[in-house]
This record gives C-alpha cells, sequence and structure tokens, in this order.
C-alpha cells in the first residue's frame, strides 16, 4: 500500500523514509527491530492523517476491528473483519 500510495504521488519517497525514520527512532521501541511493521503502520498513519487522507480515529477504530477479528480467528484460517465478535 505504501509503494502504490508514493507511485500515486502521494508523498515523495524521501519523505516517507524521513517519517519511518522517526517513528523507528522515538524512545521506546524495540532495539531488537521486532516492531519494525508496527512503526511502519504508525507511519503510513501518519502521512494519511497528515495529508486529510484518512482521520486518525477512523484508522484506529479500524485497526481494533482487524485485532478482534484475527484473535477471533482460528489458526490457519484467513483473517476477516466479518470474523470479529462485534461484527
Amino acid at each position: 500500500m505504501t509503494v502504490h500510495l508514493h507511485e500515486k504521488g502521494l508523498f515523495a519517497w524521501g519523505e516517507w523514509a524521513e517519517t519511518l525514520s522517526k517513528e523507528l527512532h522515538k524512545p521506546g521501541r524495540a532495539e531488537d527491530g521486532s516492531d519494525y511493521f508496527d512503526c511502519w503502520v504508525a507511519a503510513l498513519s501518519d502521512l494519511l492523517v497528515n495529508r486529510g487522507v484518512a482521520d486518525a480515529a477512523v484508522i484506529f477504530e479500524l485497526q481494533k476491528s482487524w485485532q478482534r477479528a484475527a484473535e477471533a480467528t482460528p489458526h490457519g484460517k484467513p483473517i476477516e473483519l466479518a470474523n470479529g465478535p462485534l461484527r
């Protein structure tokens, strides 16, 4: 998604790299890089919110919905929002 949005001109690659780097170097981040994906998602969310493409509250609610669906999905089965217990 990040590459696609860059290719569509939403942001320059240098801006993406800078945003991701800032996220990776925030205090409290895992020294072993185990939270790299979380940093990636946070950086992309920041860019989308700052550009007015998405609302932070909507992103957060969607993130929670996916988490609930993942926790409710049996191992080896596809994770779908419809699997969430609140759906």
